[in-house]
């Protein structure tokens, strides 16, 4: 028996949940490989990014069938942002891979410096993810703009953290190569903010049908 359009919305849904909740995880394992200085760990990572590659193209699949059958302009929204959401939280794990990648080349070194720092910053951009994974679960357009401002503070960790590598640098011709990496995690876990504040700024886009992107307020009608 065919199944209604509301249940399969559902569906779509639980499997953006999925793929969220996959993704905060690979990005949580990348960064407890480098805390642990962990091959085996930061290699599982690696090897599982198939996994939300598939799921991008699970959702696209259902939401491209989906809008044939949409009867409302806010179910097309919805349907046409459910796209984007699972676009960057693909990407998420692609940064979650790069992080792994680096993690593995650090570990043949001498450790550098304690990874502390970037830990907590990985911590800062997780706590964006979530918020902006509930947000667009609860289409709450108030929990998506509380995240939008904190992308800036992750933004300077990353501009200084990079300032201070590439001084050590300068100063210890033998730290380029762990510096390299370490600027490229940090990089790594701005981007995973910017996807975070992407998502944020979809849901309001939902929400509000407000288009809020590269700071514009622009009504669609």
């Amino acid at each position: 028996m065919e199944r209604n359009f509301d249940e399969e919305l559902v569906e779509l849904r639980d499997k953006l949940v999925t793929m969220a909740s996959h993704a905060s995880a690979s990005v949580t394992n990348a960064i407890q490989a480098l805390v642990n200085r962990d091959d085996r760990l930061a290699r599982r990572v690696k090897d599982e990014d198939a996994i939300l590659d598939r799921l991008e193209m699970e959702v696209d699949e259902m939401a491209v069938q989906l809008l044939a059958k949409a009867p409302l302009a806010s179910d097309l929204r919805l349907l046409t942002i459910a796209m984007k959401v699972s676009q960057n939280l693909e990407r998420v794990g692609d940064e979650a891979t790069t992080i792994s990648r680096r993690v593995m080349a650090l570990n043949r070194e001498p450790q550098l410096r304690p990874p502390e720092d970037l830990s907590g910053i990985a911590a800062m951009a997780l706590a964006m993810l979530k918020r902006a994974r509930e947000s667009f679960i609860a289409q709450n357009s108030e929990k998506a703009s509380e995240v939008i401002p904190q992308d800036e503070g992750i933004n300077a960790f990353h501009r200084n953290l990079e300032k201070e590598l590439t001084d050590l640098m300068i100063r210890d011709s033998a730290s380029v190569r762990r510096c390299l990496n370490l600027i490229v995690i940090s990089k790594s876990l701005e981007r995973i903010a910017d996807h975070a504040t992407n998502i944020a700024e979809q849901v309001v886009y939902l929400c509000e049908a407000r288009d809020i992107r590269h700071g514009a307020e622009q009504a669609v009608a």
